[in-house]
């Protein structure tokens, strides 16, 4: 019975753990870094077609966005989510595989017009997408759920995006027990739209984020519709547009929450019919699915919204561009707006143009409302760049640059204690993942310190037995070098895949027959001697 280590080590994106016990394989989460990483990742300890499950701590692509990769390389096994993540994951997945196929287009086209010859492939396809999403088993909220002999596991709201979830699982294996919870990513009290975090009272073993393990959020109730509409009100008065980097999915509704509300209110004076566009097609989607499961998901406040036949992420003046053409046409209306537009750090999407089209003036405002990662162009903004690079041509940085303070999906300092210190016995082993690099070892500092926790803020490559309570290997922090990597693709990738595959089914066949092994063996020499040459 073991646990590994892999994403989000140190590091804030690419999160990944994996569990082994009774000979099963199983993942909690497989996602995407984004920003600038400074550790390598240990790579799966097994190839992708021996993973039996997935477990999905929530949708978003830090936590979900290689999922298509492990379809692509031979996995068939069951992802276990809730509901609401299983419905984002089918839109998110097919986003981030048109995304990944659109940019191997570019790269190709680059490529031929500097005359070379080498190919560009896509990290995965749209098939790959489509294949992952198929084998996702949408689960209840707190319903204890048997995934195979020796393996339960149970799923408990964390606050933090629609669907998200702390995931407790029990792990079996000759005859002992051990449950280990997975925190996910804890949510911030007092959010809109959302219920606060939920609880768990006890654990063998706990894996926790830590964020903003460093830091406290600037208010304790800050006034998010009283703050934008200052904002929106000193913007429009200089005739310029307000334009808002936000995430589609989780962070977009909830500024539209807070525009209905300065809406209903006429809180900007003098600009009270202001548009709104959404220019995501992604966010559009996200938005219905946010409705859809409104009832399982929203909050008291919104609900009562809800049941009085209120929409509460909709308005007059509310513009939803789908069309690249819409797109275009928002830059070219001088009507003072507000732009809301994917993605939230930066560096993709249709973003980028609005930033084009309005870091350079500076009657505008670029309004951050969520986290920038070490190495996005948001980042960068942020910190008081005075020139960025955008489709090859450099942009004067004249607009006004703000945050929401505190506009945060992610629990600060106070909000991880109180998760952690609501376990009724303090759990034998903390282990502190999800954070920069000095936040997991302060935080795993704090904890141990000052709350008698026995913290460890593991490095990827850590193995842990579960049921000795003991480390198998502690890993070194191993350095990302700038070097390229060479990976399998196209039709040459299906093929080791499947290779994979097979070889995944050889290693599980000791339950056949002798009879049965001998004709597999017989068939598999059979097709070795067909293709030898």
């Amino acid at each position: 019975m073991k646990l590994m280590f892999i994403g989000a080590d140190h590091e804030v994106t690419g999160s990944c753990h994996y569990l082994e016990v009774g000979g099963r394989h199983i993942l909690v989460d497989y996602g995407m870094e984004q920003g600038i990483n400074i550790f390598e990742n240990s790579p799966l300890p097994v190839s992708e077609g021996q993973i039996d499950y997935v477990f999905l701590t929530h949708a978003h692509i830090d936590h979900t966005g290689l999922l298509p990769l492990l379809y692509a390389q031979g996995f068939r096994g069951q992802v276990y989510a809730t509901d609401a993540t299983a419905d984002l994951c089918s839109i998110m997945l097919r986003d981030c595989a048109h995304i990944q196929m659109m940019e191997a287009e570019w790269k190709a086209r680059k490529a031929k017009r500097s005359g070379s010859l080498a190919s560009t492939e896509p990290l995965y396809t749209m098939e790959d997408a489509e294949g992952i999403i198929k084998r996702i088993v949408p689960c209840h909220y707190d319903a204890r759920i048997e995934v195979c002999d020796g393996v339960e596991i149970r799923f408990t709201d964390i606050g933090h995006l629609l669907g998200s979830s702390s995931i407790e699982v029990w792990l079996t294996e000759e005859g002992q027990t051990r449950k280990i919870v997975f925190s996910g990513d804890i949510g911030n009290k007092n959010q809109p739209l959302l219920r606060d975090p939920g609880y768990t009272r006890e654990a063998d073993y706990v894996v926790m984020e830590s964020t903003y393990g460093d830091r406290l959020h600037d208010a304790v109730n800050p006034d998010y519709v009283k703050e934008l509409a200052a904002v929106l009100k000193e913007t429009f008065d200089r005739g310029g547009n307000v334009v808002i980097p936000s995430f589609a999915v989780g962070r977009t509704q909830e500024m539209l929450y807070f525009l209905r509300k300065i809406k209903v209110e006429r809180m900007v004076k003098g600009h009270e019919d202001f548009p709104v566009y959404v220019d995501s097609p992604l966010a559009v989607e996200a938005t219905g699915i946010f409705q859809e499961n409104r009832f399982n998901c929203f909050d008291e406040e919104a609900l009562e919204l809800v049941n009085a036949g209120i929409n509460p992420i909709s308005f007059s003046g509310l513009k939803l561009a789908i069309t690249s053409e819409e797109s275009k046409e928002i830059n070219f209306d001088d009507v003072p707006k507000v732009i809301i537009s994917a993605s939230g750090m930066c560096e993709a999407g249709r973003i980028r143009h609005h930033l084009k089209h309005n870091l350079w003036r500076p009657e505008c405002t670029i309004l951050f409302v969520g986290y920038q990662s070490v190495g996005t162009l948001g980042r960068s903004i942020v910190e008081g760049a005075e020139e960025v690079k955008l489709f090859g041509e450099t942009i004067q940085v004249r607009a006004h640059i703000k945050r929401l303070a505190g506009m945060s999906g992610h629990a600060d300092k106070n909000g991880l204690i109180e998760w952690i210190s609501a376990f009724e016995k303090k759990p034998g082993k903390v282990f502190v993942v999800h954070g920069e690099d000095s936040v997991c070892v302060k935080f795993a500092d704090c904890l141990t310190h000052e709350y008698g926790q026995d913290a460890y803020a593991p490095y990827s490559g850590t193995e842990f037995d579960l049921l000795t309570g003991r480390l198998l290997h502690e890993a070194a922090p191993i350095p990302v070098k700038k070097k390229a990597k060479v990976l399998a693709a196209g039709i040459y990738a299906k093929l080791l895949a499947a290779a994979q595959r097979l070889l995944a089914l050889v290693q599980r066949s000791d339950n056949m027959t002798n009879k049965d092994m001998r004709k597999f063996a017989d068939q598999i020499n059979s097709l070795y001697d067909k293709w030898k040459e």
